[in-house]
């Protein structure tokens, strides 16, 4: 009976043999190696980007790019970019041509047309890496990107400063965006506060599933900011008015209250 009790806490119960315990061993150690595994693959990225492919080209290194454009090599250790270039032996066949294509038969030609890759014109070549702003001009509503209609490079810059938007230290977001939007830009008298923390408070630069590229719906984009308060009497207030039945005759600027969303010359609460 002791000799039962002893194989049945060793772990095989009463019909457990050697063999049995040598199997669960190795269940075990199998399923411990699997855990590890798993482990490692979630917390250890590592990804492996392909430059573009240029027929019969080969691979120049980012010096010869130098020779006609210096100023572009010389600013580039100033971008965001340059922080993804590998150093030493590693980089000696890559850095502008991991966006451009390998560069021989551009340079041998002088410098001809179509015998290098040019971003600007295929936004392909930056969705190799961002993938998820792929999927973000592809929204309903999104800027014409992937149609060609615009670039990129229309709003970053790869090769200098930070890529994050294309401003300097002298211009907001807001203007970047009023190069093309010059109608949202102003100057108002009464300017929404919201434009000075950026379009991006509100717009989806990239892509959205709500018109306008609207990061919210309806009233609820509005509520992200104006405080709501609802009285005791059911009353529904923003920004000390009543909203109790204005909130259902439609959004805060198709409603005919609010329809100066950026900015006004005519009062502070954007209605004209």
């Amino acid at each position: 009976m002791n000799e039962r009790k002893s194989s049945e806490l060793a772990g095989g119960g009463p019909a457990s043999t050697p063999q049995q315990r040598r199997r669960w061993m190795a269940l075990a150690v199998g399923a411990a190696l699997a855990g590890w595994v798993v482990i490692s693959c979630s917390t250890i990225r590592r990804a492996m980007i392909v430059p573009p492919q240029i027929p019969g080209a080969t691979f120049a290194g980012s010096k010869s790019c130098a020779e006609c454009h210096a100023s572009l090599v010389r600013d580039f250790k100033t971008a965001t970019h340059a922080g993804l270039k590998a150093e030493g032996d590693n980089a000696k066949d890559i850095g502008c041509e991991s966006c451009h294509g390998a560069g021989s038969i551009h340079n041998q030609s002088g410098g001809a047309a179509n015998t290098i890759i040019n971003p600007r014109k295929s936004a392909e070549v930056c969705f190799q890496c961002h993938l998820d702003k792929r999927g973000e001009f592809n929204l309903p509503s999104h800027h014409p990107v992937v149609e060609g209609k615009m670039s990129c490079g229309d709003c970053h810059d790869p090769h200098q400063g930070g890529a994050v938007k294309r401003v300097t230290d002298q211009m907001t977001e807001a203007q970047a965006c009023a190069k093309c939007h010059t109608a949202q830009g102003g100057p108002f008298v009464f300017e929404h506060e919201a434009v000075r923390e950026g379009c991006t408070t509100c717009h989806g630069v990239h892509g959205s599933v709500n018109q306008k590229m609207l990061v919210s719906r309806d009233a609820s984009l509005c509520l992200r900011c104006h405080f709501q308060q609802q009285t005791t009497g059911g009353r529904i207030v923003i920004g000390g008015a009543d909203h109790t039945a204005r909130l259902a005759r439609g959004t805060c600027w198709s409603a005919g209250c609010h329809e100066a969303v950026h900015g006004s010359h005519i009062g502070s609460s954007l209605r004209f």
